[in-house]
């Protein structure tokens, strides 16, 4: 494999410091809703460097989709791989919560929706996607330097097409709370 290219080798070094973990969460994110929303998903600047998504996922809490653009580690069989780094900071990032509460969730993966379920990766299975998300973007052996949790990572595979109108598996439209 070859090294990466000079301009990568400058995000990732300027990416693993804590000065771009102070400022990131609050620019990258926002950044990126704006200019996915004005071209209909067709363009996520983070993208340029990483591959990315938009997750909408349920809040945890509120049942309300939230809207989350991520960088992702695309995976062979129309998987994806999703690193809760929280830029090295020290809480976990809420759409981790989000998708341990609702698994059902939907990707815009390069202007196209769609639907997918997480699963919170343990044991042997995290160990081995940790070390291809480590190649990947060496940047998250500094982010989990600097905190005591472990990184939480998601595998999201595509689930079948819903029928419109009729919801998720558990009867409630994404973006609607679960009825009581």
């Amino acid at each position: 494999m070859s090294a990466a290219p000079r301009g990568v080798r400058l995000v990732q070094k300027v990416s693993s410091t804590r000065a771009f973990a102070k400022v990131a969460p609050h620019v990258v994110p926002a950044l990126d809703r704006a200019v996915h929303r004005l071209t209909r998903g067709r363009v996520l600047p983070s993208a340029r460097m990483l591959p990315g998504v938009v997750l909408t996922a349920r809040g945890a809490k509120s049942g309300l989709a939230r809207r989350t653009p991520l960088a992702c580690m695309p995976e062979g069989a129309g998987t994806w791989l999703l690193v809760g780094s929280n830029f090295g900071r020290p809480g976990h990032p809420a759409w981790t919560g989000n998708l341990l509460a609702h698994p059902d969730a939907e990707i815009s993966w390069k202007g196209r929706d769609v639907p997918v379920r997480a699963r919170l990766l343990a044991g042997e299975e995290r160990a081995a996607a940790w070390r291809a998300a480590l190649a990947f973007w060496p940047p998250y052996a500094a982010y989990q330097a600097r905190v005591e949790r472990e990184i939480r990572l998601f595998r999201l595979e595509r689930r079948a097409e819903e029928v419109p109108g009729r919801g998720n598996a558990d009867g409630a439209h994404l973006g609607e709370p679960p009825s009581a």
